[in-house]
C-alpha cells in the first residue's frame, strides 16, 4: 500500500505534475514507483517508461548545454550538433520483474538483437554480416567499421586456463567461478582506437552473481558502462540489447536473471531532438510486455533472432524522420 501521507500529497495531480513530483521521492525503489503510479490517478506505466521520462525531464531541466562549444558531431547539413547533457546518469532495471522495453514508442527488438548477436556472437565489425543499415555511416567501402565492437570481443588472450576471447572468458567464469569479481569485458582498447571508425559508446560489461535470501539458485546481474548515450536514438535500444544479453547468459549458465545497471557518463539530448523528446514523454504509456526466450537453447552461440519475442507489446506511434548526428 502507498503511505496515506504520500498518497494524499499526490492526489489530484495531472500526469506531468505527478511525474515531476516523483523526484521528491527518489528513495523509492522501481517497483514501488510503479505501484505508486498505478494507484494514483490510474496511470499505467512500465518501470522502463518511468525511468526514461524522469531521465529526459532531468536532462532538459538540469542539464548543461554545449551550444557554442567545440564539439565533434555534425548534422547532415554540416552544422554542429549541440546537446543538453547530464553527467553520471545511473538507471537500474530489475529484469526479474519486467523487460525494459519502452511503450512510449516501439523498441525494434528484432533489430536490437540482430546487432547484439553481430557484436557478441559473431564478433564481427563488418556491416555485411548485419541485417540493418544502422552502421552504414561509419563503414568503409568494404563494410568494415575497423577494430571496434565485435572485433575486440573476438581477439583471443592468454589466460592460465588457455587462449580465450572475452565472451568465452565470461562464459567460462560464470560456469566455473561465479563469485569472481573479475568477470567483465572491455571494448575501449587504446592501442586500437586509431583503427576504429567510431570509438565504442557502450564499452564495458561487468557481471556479478548474487543469490536471493533462502534460495539456492544464483542470480546474474550486470553493469553496462557507456561513455556516451544519445537518449533519443540509442538509450532504449541499448537497454533492451543488454537486457537480452543478461537473459541469454543466465539461461546458458543456469542462473536466474537479476538487475541491469546502466551507467552513462554523458547522457545527452541533441538540440534537434528536443521537441521530439518533449512530445514523446507526453504520450500515453502501457504495461510492460512479456519477454520470451526459447528455453531449449543452452549454447550461447546457438541463439538466433527468432529465439526471442516481446509478447502483448502495446506501444505508441513511430517517431518519423529522426535526424542523426554523425
Amino acid at each position: 500500500m502507498i503511505p496515506l501521507a504520500l498518497s494524499s500529497s499526490l492526489i489530484g495531480l495531472n500526469r506531468n505534475a505527478f511525474l515531476y513530483s516523483m523526484w521528491d521521492y527518489s528513495c523509492l525503489d522501481g517497483a514501488y514507483e510503479v505501484e505508486l503510479i498505478n494507484e494514483i490517478g490510474g496511470c499505467v506505466m512500465s518501470l522502463a517508461d518511468n525511468i526514461f521520462i524522469n531521465m529526459c525531464k532531468d536532462i532538459l531541466d538540469n542539464g548543461t548545454s554545449t551550444e557554442g562549444e567545440k564539439v565533434r558531431p555534425k548534422w547532415e547539413d554540416g552544422s554542429f550538433a549541440y546537446t543538453i547533457k547530464k553527467f553520471g546518469v545511473v538507471n537500474r532495471y530489475d529484469l526479474s520483474k519486467e523487460f525494459p522495453a519502452l511503450t512510449l514508442r516501439r523498441t525494434a527488438i528484432k533489430s536490437c538483437i540482430d546487432e547484439l548477436l553481430w557484436i557478441w556472437q559473431k564478433k564481427s565489425s563488418n556491416i555485411n554480416e548485419l541485417n540493418s543499415s544502422i552502421w552504414d555511416s561509419w563503414a568503409d567501402e568494404e563494410g568494415s567499421i575497423g577494430k571496434a565492437y565485435g572485433y575486440q570481443l573476438g581477439v583471443k588472450h592468454q589466460y592460465k586456463e588457455g587462449m580465450m576471447d572475452q565472451v568465452d572468458r565470461v562464459i567460462y567464469d560464470l560456469k566455473n567461478n561465479p563469485y569472481s569479481r573479475r568477470i567483465m569485458t572491455n571494448l575501449y582498447v587504446h592501442q586500437d582506437l586509431h583503427e576504429m571508425n567510431l570509438y565504442p559508446c557502450a564499452y564495458s560489461m561487468t557481471f556479478n552473481v548474487t543469490k536471493k535470501n533462502n534460495e539456492d539458485k544464483l542470480v546474474l546481474n550486470g553493469i553496462l558502462n557507456q561513455r556516451s548515450n544519445d537518449i533519443l536514438t540509442a538509450n532504449s535500444w541499448n537497454v533492451a540489447q543488454y537486457s537480452v544479453l543478461l537473459h541469454m547468459l543466465a539461461q546458458v549458465c543456469g542462473y536466474e536473471v537479476g538487475e541491469l545497471v546502466h551507467v552513462i557518463a554523458d547522457a545527452h539530448i541533441y538540440d534537434r531532438h528536443i521537441p521530439i523528446i518533449k512530445e514523446l514523454i507526453e504520450r500515453p504509456t502501457y504495461d510492460a510486455p512479456e519477454f520470451w526466450i526459447n528455453p531449449d537453447v543452452k549454447d550461447f552461440y546457438e541463439f538466433k533472432v527468432e529465439d526471442f519475442e516481446l509478447r502483448n507489446y502495446k506501444f505508441g506511434p513511430k517517431v518519423e524522420n529522426i535526424p542523426v548526428a554523425i
